[in-house]
């Protein structure tokens, strides 16, 4: 393989990692920290974390990430509130089934049984980066299927419209270059690569969180989970259901690192101006992952939110 090639695929692997993933009655699903979701010919056990008592707050994390990323803000939002952690399908300790329905509607439709399941109600969703997409397909939901049950929104440097891709995705197209680059190159390289993308200051990256994100990777179904959800990162339809945005109605915060060098800024104020009951708040020397980077900034501008 070139040498053009091969810094290609370690890119790719890095910013896919940076956009930090039966049939059963609603009282048997629920099997300890997993839900057993989805069709009866394929379930999928989701890992999910919970902590605190009080009104629900669903977590849902970035692209590449798990229950980790909110270590530092759920035990405090605990303090006064139901905190639901859940680890996406392909991602964490959840299932990562060799398919590839790995895009936002899968997720989310996952997301919406696990709510109907778990008899959520009162609930704030907090979405990160691609969890923020899946949240937001979630809220458009608040007035349908999931009506009564969401009753707040919090977005965090989130995927919400299409945006041009960077070169390592479309190399992801192609099968051969796909597989090399989270095959050969070490996940602790790849993981430290992707966080110095998603990190303002690169300094406040440890080992532990180097190792904890590169976990997944060391299995030949995180591998494919990270592909597949790669190749669907910003899906078709997209753009139609951008239209829809204005219908949500929910007080939103949207939070915003100043230097987010993944989803911009744009796409922040552009959320403000749609979504028309929203606030917009930055959180400054910060590159993509607030709860990460700046955990303290990010944890206040929550529970004001919460306490409101």
């Amino acid at each position: 393989m070139a040498k053009r090639e091969l810094k290609a695929t370690i890119g790719l692997a890095a910013i896919a990692l940076a956009l930090g993933s039966c049939g059963l009655s609603a009282g048997d699903a629920i099997d300890g920290p997993y839900a057993r979701l989805g069709p009866p010919e394929a379930p999928v056990r989701l890992y999910v974390e919970e902590q605190g008592k009080g009104a629900p707050v669903l977590l849902i994390h970035g692209f590449g990430a798990s229950t980790y990323t909110w270590r530092h803000v759920a035990p405090e939002l605990a303090k006064t509130h139901r905190v639901i952690a859940v680890d996406l399908k392909g991602f964490g300790q959840s299932d990562k089934p060799f398919d590839s329905r790995y895009s936002v509607f899968d997720q989310a439709e996952l997301l919406a049984q696990l709510i109907v399941d778990k008899d959520l109600r009162n609930l704030t969703l907090v979405g990160h980066s691609f969890g923020g997409g899946i949240a937001l397909l979630l809220a458009l939901e608040a007035n349908e299927r999931l009506e009564g049950r969401i009753t707040k929104l919090v977005l965090l440097d989130s995927i919400a419209y299409p945006q041009n891709i960077p070169v390592f995705f479309r190399l992801l197209d192609v099968p051969l270059v796909s597989r090399l680059g989270v095959s050969m190159i070490p996940p602790s390289v790849q993981t430290r690569v992707a966080l110095r993308i998603a990190y303002f200051d690169d300094s406040k990256i440890d080992q532990d969180e180097v190792d904890a994100y590169a976990a997944p990777l060391r299995t030949a179904a995180g591998k494919h989970a990270i592909i597949y959800s790669a190749r669907q990162i910003v899906p078709d339809g997209l753009a139609e259901i951008s239209e829809r945005y204005k219908t949500i109605e929910l007080p939103t915060l949207i939070l915003w690192c100043d230097h987010d060098r993944i989803v911009p800024l744009e796409v922040g104020l552009k959320l403000r101006r749609t979504l028309p009951n929203s606030t917009l708040r930055l959180v400054e020397d910060c590159g993509h992952m607030p709860q990460e980077e700046q955990p303290e900034s990010t944890l206040k501008l929550l529970q004001g939110f919460l306490g409101d």
